[in-house]
């Protein structure tokens, strides 16, 4: 039986981690959920949440380097999103047909 419970480890009983370990799985569920969408403006905004989500996990469990790369995605994500709002994201044609028929 001992082996079995060290297969399956216990939850940590503190509620901030269980809150923080929560937090930090819907940011990472959210950016793999953003991967698979089509329309872009849904796109950000999912990854927006999931890239908060992730910094404060990350401010959570103080990584200077993960802060950094959840920040810049988060970032990059809110200006493409802000770009779409104002009618400033644009696709030109060409970039349509090479993504419509990539092997011509």
């Amino acid at each position: 039986m001992d082996f079995l419970f060290s297969l399956i480890p216990g939850l940590p009983w503190d509620i901030m981690v269980i809150t923080m370990n929560a937090i930090a799985m819907a940011g990472a569920t959210l950016h793999i959920y953003g991967v698979f969408l089509e329309k872009e403006k849904r796109r950000d905004i999912v990854f927006i949440i999931g890239g908060i989500c992730l910094i404060i996990y990350s401010i959570w469990i103080r990584n200077k380097i993960f802060f950094l790369a959840m920040g810049g995605f988060t970032l990059a994500s809110t200006i493409e999103f802000i770009e779409i709002l104002t009618g400033h994201h644009k696709h030109s044609e060409k970039m349509i047909e090479d993504f419509k028929n990539p092997n011509s």
